[in-house]
């Protein structure tokens, strides 16, 4: 087709229009990771949210720390709260794809109040968002604590594994299966969306938040330990496997993202190897943890202090389920980092800090 002279051809003309990603919690443990992630694998438009100026100075150091800190720059920061519709309206402009990794990780049952604000009113926004602007497709991160309830003499929980309303579940688990009830009103409104719940998640550059204070409390001095189990994924792992669903046709699908199932006692003391730091002697049985629970809601009534470990809290470090990973790698066909390998070169990198 000519006009005026100038030759158009229909064929390139979706080479001209970049495609415009946004990221929700973008200076968080996950959020910074898939940042860096995305614009070393090309990505050119993307815009991160934020609601705390300095905080970016933690997604900064990552950058820099991978070499890559001319990328940061790329970054379309905004000030934004999920909480907040106004700035939202503004965050969304000229957006196609939306990664939802903002929420706030609490096992403080004070906090009962804010986690369901954030995490599912938070998320319904989101949500109410990618339909208005007609989002072409939304990844949501939740968590394995959102995934189901084993029966009586089951041990192996999957993606297909149902929520029993019923069970003691933390305050946490409740509003990221509330969250990600958002997730499929999206879905039924005509969104693509997919969900990823990872276990417990470990990267650098967040040493005092999340999985990051277990080499922090460890390096000084952590005598505890106990026999329960919970699954563990490198981060890096967590937001190639985002970026490659994100890329598929797939829709309305979730996925456990787990490397391997391990006790507590096992990564604590390979975390207290790895940096050499001493090893818990000191096995916290059923009998021990029950005492501590109950000292802990003491002390935090009469000084008003942040609750350290719960009722809930107590019975999952005792706790031996595990979670499968047999769906995302036969989707994916993907390898897993191995957690002692994610361990050695996270502690390296903790020493240099």
């Amino acid at each position: 087709m000519t006009i005026s002279g100038t030759v158009f051809n229909f064929k390139n003309l979706n080479s001209i229009f970049v495609a415009m990603i946004l990221v929700t919690g973008g200076t968080g443990l996950v959020g910074a990771h898939l940042l860096l992630h995305l614009l070393v694998n090309g990505e050119t438009s993307v815009r991160a949210i934020y609601r705390n100026p300095k905080q970016i100075e933690k997604t900064k150091s990552l950058f820099q720390k991978a070499n890559h800190l001319e990328l940061f720059t790329h970054i379309d920061w905004m000030q934004a709260d999920i909480l907040e519709v106004p700035s939202l309206e503004l965050a969304f402009q000229g957006v196609d794809y939306v990664y939802h990794c903002a929420a706030l990780i609490s096992f403080d049952p004070n906090e009962e109040q804010q986690l369901r604000k954030v995490n599912i009113e938070g998320t319904a926004n989101i949500v109410n968002f990618c339909i208005d602007y007609k989002i072409k497709k939304l990844c949501h991160v939740s968590s394995i604590a959102a995934l189901g309830d084993l029966n009586q003499n089951q041990h192996i929980i999957t993606e297909s594994t149902e929520w029993n309303p019923e069970v003691l579940h933390s305050d946490y688990a409740i509003s990221k299966y509330g969250a990600e009830m958002e997730v499929w009103r999206a879905q039924q409104e005509g969104v693509a969306v997919v969900i990823v719940n990872p276990g417990i998640i470990l990267g650098a550059g967040f040493w005092n938040q999340g999985s990051g204070l277990f080499f922090t409390q460890i390096k000084k001095g952590f005598p505890f330990y106990t026999l329960g189990t919970s699954a563990y994924v490198a981060v890096q792992d967590v937001v190639v496997i985002m970026r490659k669903l994100m890329n598929s046709d797939c829709n309305g699908e979730r996925f456990a993202l787990v490397s391997e199932n391990k006790s507590y006692k096992q990564i604590i003391l390979s975390i207290a190897e790895a940096i050499g730091a001493s090893k818990p002697k000191i096995n916290a049985t059923e009998f021990l943890l029950n005492i501590a629970w109950r000292l802990d809601w003491f002390f935090s009534k009469v000084f008003r202090t942040k609750r350290k470990i719960s009722k809930h809290g107590a019975i999952s470090l005792l706790n031996t389920d595990m979670i499968s990973n047999q769906k995302i790698t036969d989707y994916l066909n993907c390898n897993f980092e191995p957690i002692e390998d994610c361990v050695r070169r996270l502690a390296k990198e903790f020493k240099e800090k």
